[in-house]
């Protein structure tokens, strides 16, 4: 008999993640960590653990899941090969501010430093891309790690940790016992930090609302859409945040992405009050560093900016503000959604026409081909739930669901800040995972999906299987579009020759079709739609529409 409470160190971690409510964790399973699986085999109604395909789609859903949860995404991994599998989602998880944790086995700790089977040290390879990074030195250390690793995570600017669990310390027995369950503690703004934003805001003439970052929950998306319209504010999200305001509201002026329209960059260029709430001032914010004074840009004339962010960490990291609040999202939002602002009336031409310069940029012109994606996306707009779930990778393809769709209160948009191919089906799978009885549709390019195709078994498996959608156009569409603008005629590496994308999601079980006319579309989806075992529509675009306004020919002519 063993002693009352005594466990194995992977009994404790899975107990401390429970206690942490932790509900799902995915990944590939390994046997530096089977004391880990071992402990999940009597629990699967308490803690459900989604087996994956390959480690970078594992740690792609637990980045998915933390976006829809606001907690933690958990992804367990094997060492060595399967932590830097992992990396990807480690790196996705760090530029989309999203708490994400991930578990890796590793090799016994008599054994460490002799380059053993599998060997990699985890602190040198992730110190830069997670915000903590551990090893776990004994099994009663557990509790304690799991305590501040998810402490870490959820803290100031979301992000990664990295947890190390050497194989024979999970396998210790120890009396440890779980831990309270960590609620971080989001940090508010005073009065005076609410005045302060206030006051530069009174003085403006044609203000707008950036609005970026990760930790937003429901209530901090409700308080800032209550500010807004209050006070009739312009509102821009920055890259793929989408979702953090309704995009069918009138004060809704676009997204501060990549390939920035623009009407979008005019309503930045000419604000004389930017209020960024907690956005990070990255490369895709900035234009290329060429907005607000970053890099060797010039700021416009009596331009003030305001930056209000979790982390202090951000402030003058890339951009100077006037006035800097260190607060969190929800906080802020919740401090200004019952303010009236004197001379609201002043902005609401300047407020009406950006709307009106945003709405301008949804007119697509007339696409190459027989399947012209303008169109389709424009009958997505009106065809999607209003609740539905929108993933995708990256690509040239990403232009329709970033810049055509339009998402409502109560969408979701699941995209990757750091631009990686092949998260748009794991990040799908994970929502049904998450919402089981939500639309959730993936964009995927030919090449995007390939990245992680193989996910479609996890897909089956888990019977979480979303509507997936592959623009076709037998390239890696966003590099093709580089080398004729830069380099024209001389395509080198990106044509594609695709599989039979149709047979394969059949064999996966899903419902799946060939689309090739714009007339297809509609009913092939309403199938997709119907479907009890999700879709795959394979649509099949003209290789020479590079982007919704250049093709071929006119990058070759200097992209006119």
């Amino acid at each position: 008999m063993g002693t009352p409470g005594e466990r194995t160190g992977g009994q404790l971690l899975v107990d401390c993640l429970i206690a942490q409510g932790v509900d799902t964790a995915f990944g590939v399973p390994g046997e530096s960590y089977l004391a880990v699986l071992d402990a999940l085999h009597d629990i699967p109604d308490r803690l459900r653990f989604v087996g994956c395909r390959q480690e970078g789609g594992a740690a792609y859903m637990a980045e998915a899941y933390g976006q829809l949860r606001g907690r933690p995404g958990v992804c367990l991994v094997t060492r060595g090969p399967g932590a830097t599998n992992a990396s990807i989602g480690v790196h996705t998880a760090r530029q989309n501010s999203t708490p994400f944790l991930l578990l890796v086995g590793q090799v016994g700790r008599g054994h460490r430093g002799l380059e053993a089977f599998q060997e990699v040290e985890y602190r040198s390879f992730f110190d830069d891309l997670a915000k903590w990074v551990v090893e776990v030195e004994s099994a009663d250390d557990i509790p304690a790690v799991v305590e501040r690793a998810l402490t870490v995570a959820c803290s100031d600017r979301p992000g990664p940790v990295v947890v190390s669990l050497p194989e024979d310390m999970l396998r210790e027995s120890t009396t440890a016992a779980p831990g309270p369950r960590v609620e971080v503690v989001e940090r508010l703004p005073s009065g005076d930090d609410v005045a302060s934003l206030c006051g530069v805001l009174a003085g403006a003439e044609r203000p707008v609302l950036l609005v970026g970052g990760g930790g937003w929950t429901d209530a901090g998306r409700a308080d800032l859409r209550s500010f807004a319209e209050r006070n009739d504010l312009p509102v821009v999200v920055t890259f793929r945040r989408h979702d953090l305001f309704d995009n069918t509201d009138d004060r809704y002026a676009g997204e501060a992405g990549v390939a920035m329209p623009a009407a979008v960059r005019r309503a930045l260029v000419e604000a004389d009050v930017v209020v960024a709430l907690n956005p990070r001032f990255g490369e895709m914010a900035t234009d290329t560093y060429t907005l607000f004074g970053a890099g060797t840009s010039e700021r416009p004339a009596g331009q003030s900016i305001v930056h209000v962010h979790a982390s202090e960490a951000e402030f003058g990291k890339v951009v100077d503000a006037d006035l800097t609040v260190h607060s969190g999202p929800n906080g802020m939002a919740g401090a200004l959604s019952t303010i009236d602002l004197e001379g609201r009336d002043r902005w609401s031409a300047w407020r009406a026409d950006r709307r009106a310069a945003f709405l301008g940029t949804l007119d697509c012109p007339p696409q190459l081909g027989d399947l012209d994606m303008g169109e389709v996306t424009a009958w997505l707009r009106e065809r999607l739930p209003d609740d539905v779930i929108v993933t995708n990778g990256a690509g040239n393809f990403s232009v329709w669901p970033n810049k055509f769709l339009l998402y409502g209160e109560r969408a979701r948009l699941l995209g990757s800040q750091n631009g990686t191919m092949g998260y748009g089906l794991p990040a799908a799978v994970a929502a049904k995972v998450v919402e089981p009885d939500r639309t959730v549709v993936c964009f995927a390019g030919d090449g995007d999906l390939q990245m992680n195709l193989v996910e479609l078994g996890t897909a089956l498996q888990e019977d979480a299987r979303p509507i997936v959608l592959v623009v076709d156009n037998s390239t890696y569409g966003t590099i093709r579009m580089h080398q004729e603008l830069h380099h024209p005629g001389r395509v080198v590496g990106t044509d594609l020759v695709n599989p039979d994308f149709v047979a394969i999601a059949g064999a996966y079980g899903l419902h799946a079709e060939h689309v090739v006319t714009t007339a297809d579309f509609a009913p092939a989806f309403e199938r997709a739609l119907a479907s009890p075992t999700g879709a795959l529509l394979h649509l099949v675009v003209a290789t020479d529409q590079l982007t919704p306004r250049l093709t071929v020919d006119q990058a070759r002519s200097g992209g006119v």
